[in-house]
């Protein structure tokens, strides 16, 4: 099967990000499509499959949101396991779906939509919680009666107070119900694409990865408006010297009415991105 190209590829996760009810799995799969040349759409079907094929694994209506917990945390921490350590941390394929599923190996926040997805498949009241430095998964009612669990940590169960620690040694600061708060879809897919962004940016010479982390996340519908402004200095970086200029000037009128101080400094970067080519 050819490959897809590029504007194929970008459509479509701009368009499964706009779906009423956006498809994580998908969503991290077409991530997993602008890194890795191997991965096209068979390879996609594969993956779902796959996660279909955990889910058929676990018993049926196990209980409670504590008994989900537990179900999973033997099925995919011990029976398959899922899990993680510092190493991940310097692997781009830990955030990439793809890769995860056949390493078994991840960040927090891909091993949490593994869980996620497989959990969701079988019926399972869970969410994802973003909390700050390290995502887990949550059962039950987020709102009243519910259980946490560390993927990372192969489904370690989590109290409150284990929480609070990891958000304590993430940020130095304590933990806040609004932490706990179910992150939706979009919102994890944007937060895989910061992940990759910040890995990239530990490597200069990966700006090609960085780029389309940035152009993936302009394709939400929700982004920072920043974003523009990475992209258009990427550009300059990589030699494209005349479209970077051109959105840096873009960009500059965005941000006139409110900072016009920050606008001229980006029309002087645009200036200077022209001039690199006299």
């Amino acid at each position: 099967m050819p490959r897809m190209n590029d504007v194929s590829r970008r459509r479509w996760f701009a368009d499964a990000a706009r779906e009423e009810r956006p498809d994580l799995a998908l969503l991290c799969l077409l991530v997993g499509m602008e890194a890795d040349p191997g991965l096209d759409e068979t390879g996609i079907d594969e993956a779902q499959i796959e996660l279909d094929r955990l889910a058929g694994q676990l018993p049926f209506s196990p209980g409670g949101p504590e008994d989900w917990a537990a179900a999973l945390a033997r099925l995919l921490g011990g029976r398959h396991g899922f899990r993680g350590g510092p190493a991940d941390y310097r692997r781009l394929g830990s955030s990439l779906l793809h890769q995860v599923l056949r390493r078994r190996r991840g960040l927090p926040i891909l091993l949490s939509v593994v869980w996620m997805e497989v959990a969701r498949r079988a019926g399972a009241p869970v969410y994802g919680v973003g909390l700050p430095g390290h995502f887990v998964v949550g059962f039950g009612d987020p709102y009243g009666g519910h259980v946490l669990a560390d993927p990372f940590d192969g489904g370690r169960p989590l109290s409150a107070e284990d929480a609070a620690t990891l958000v304590s040694g993430a940020t130095g600061t304590p933990l806040s119900p609004s932490m706990l708060t179910p992150a939706g879809p979009l919102d994890i897919v944007l937060r895989i694409l910061n992940n990759i962004r910040a890995w990239a940016s530990a490597r200069p010479e990966r700006t090609d990865v960085r780029l389309w982390a940035v152009e993936l996340s302009l394709l939400l519908p929700s982004h920072p408006a920043e974003l523009r402004y990475e992209r258009a200095k990427l550009l300059v970086e990589r030699g494209e010297f005349l479209t970077g200029a051109k959105e840096l000037e873009d960009y500059a009128e965005v941000v006139a009415a409110v900072e016009p101080d920050a606008a001229e400094t980006i029309r002087r970067q645009a200036r200077a991105a022209r001039a690199m080519l006299n």
